[in-house]
């Protein structure tokens, strides 16, 4: 008699058939993907960020290889939220995973506009906030490092949405729980963390930085001990959902996370080497599973012994 296993996971409002989602800017719009792996399998697929309005990004070159990672400065390249409800969103219709966008902006507005355009659109399940984003009318401090501007950013939204919301924190601050906590006390329906930590690299040859932008995002395997950290910090800071990332290569990856305290995880800077390494994460923790005899996923959330 072959083994029963549960693999959902709530997220904050929202129920995934597994806990392996994909990273925001690292899946596109998500059908761009329907060639290379299953869709359907994969509990959930988050967009690239989406802002109001269209935007360019930042000039080549924009991506370099680091040591076990890469750098990136894209600077959140987009079709707009509104292109994107007209065009992409009716492609991942067809499939049964859940479909989150991520947004950001430049002001608080922003951020509750495009939350506003997006309320009561078919076929979006929940809304994740990118607050590692400059904040203009702060002289350019990110939103994601003040405790008091990502609870603005969240308020802002939540007036605007009844989506779920889930709100991506940055490691690029001294506590990350205290970002957490207030995001939490804002309303927001759960966190994920972490982004992309701030790095730079240069060509020793022409002694010019390797990104046009000078400093990017770091991410990969190389970031996944400080991403375990955290959010083994922030599973216990606060009492909702934690969706990890940073470095998950493979499902040993993920279920380390699951059991540092993330309820669900996501897949990133892997999809740039093995465009199917979504969809294999799924197959290795029901494998994972199986091997040790758990049939809940949910039995492993935060069961790290310390």
């Amino acid at each position: 008699m072959s083994q029963t296993i549960n693999t959902s996971v709530d997220i904050g409002g929202v129920r995934l058939a597994n806990p392996v989602m994909t990273a925001s800017g690292t899946f596109g719009y998500g059908k761009e993907f329907d060639e290379v792996l299953n869709l359907n399998r994969l509990g959930g697929v988050v967009m690239k960020g989406l802002s109001l309005y269209p935007a360019k990004g930042n000039p080549p070159p924009r991506i370099a290889e680091t040591s076990c990672g890469m750098l990136n400065a894209i600077g959140l390249e987009n079709v707009g939220i509104q292109r994107f409800i007209k065009e992409k969103l009716p492609e991942m219709k067809a499939f049964d995973t859940k479909v989150f966008i991520n947004i950001y902006g430049k002001t608080v507005e922003e951020y509750a506009a495009i939350a506003d355009t997006a309320e009561g659109v078919e076929g979006i399940h929940g809304i994740e906030i990118n607050i590692s984003c400059p904040n203009v009318s702060a002289g350019g401090l990110a939103f994601g490092v003040d405790p008091v501007a990502a609870a603005n950013v969240v308020r802002a939204v939540k007036a605007k949405t009844s989506l779920p919301v889930m709100v991506k924190l940055s490691p690029n601050v001294t506590d990350i729980t205290e970002i957490a906590r207030s995001v939490e006390g804002e309303g927001a329906d759960s966190v994920s963390l972490i982004n992309t930590l701030t790095g730079m690299g240069i060509d020793i040859h022409t002694r010019k930085p390797l990104l046009a932008n000078v400093v990017g995002g770091l991410s990969g395997p190389a970031v996944k001990p400080v991403a375990i950290r955290m959010v083994y910090q922030v599973a216990k800071a606060v009492k909702i959902p934690v969706i990890g990332m940073g470095g998950i290569m493979t499902a040993d990856d993920a279920v380390e996370f699951l059991i540092a305290g993330a309820s669900a995880v996501q897949v990133g800077t892997a999809n740039f080497v093995y465009p199917d390494a979504a969809e294999k994460v799924v197959d290795g923790i029901e494998a994972f599973l199986k091997e040790k005899g758990i049939s809940d996923v949910n039995d492993l959330i935060g069961s790290v012994e310390v």
